[in-house]
């Protein structure tokens, strides 16, 4: 299966022994039998899936780990999928909205923030504008750059 990795880290595929890949809200356990590199890909060859209509079942789903399996990340790092959901607050404007999606741009990641009844904001996930990042109360404090948003907040 060619696989388009949304980790900063392809090379770790190595080190797993097993995958799930979430199809119709279920996820599906498959066992990790190779894996080669190719062009900004990931080439997986998962037990069980042994031609390509198997894997055609497959396109365009999400492949996940447990966090037992998970990367150890540095101090004051997260995962994405943890702080998807937070209210993000701008220091000056107070609640902007919801982070809804993490953009990854290749400089920096972009957060997507949906808010009701208005335009999302996107807002570059820099030290100098993210402020703090506090996953256990899902907030995210921003100081939004002027003129990055028109004069709707």
């Amino acid at each position: 299966m060619k696989i388009i990795p949304l980790t900063d880290d392809p090379r770790r595929f190595e080190d797993l022994s097993w995958v799930f890949i979430e199809k119709d809200n279920k996820l599906n356990r498959f066992d990790i039998q190779g894996v080669k590199f190719l062009k900004g890909m990931v080439l997986l060859k998962l037990k069980g899936i042994d031609d390509m209509t198997s894997a055609e079942a497959f396109r365009n789903c999400f492949l996940k780990i447990d966090r037992a399996n998970a990367v150890k990340l540095p101090e004051d790092s997260f995962f994405i999928c943890d702080i998807l959901g937070s209210e993000v607050y701008d220091m000056e404007h107070g609640l902007l909205g919801v982070l809804e999606d993490v953009l990854k741009t290749g400089s920096n990641d972009v957060y997507v923030v949906k808010r009701e009844n208005k335009k999302d904001i996107l807002i570059p996930a820099l030290k100098a504008v993210v402020k703090e990042v506090c996953v256990k109360e899902k907030r995210i404090l921003v100081n939004l750059p002027e003129g990055l948003v028109d004069n709707e907040i």
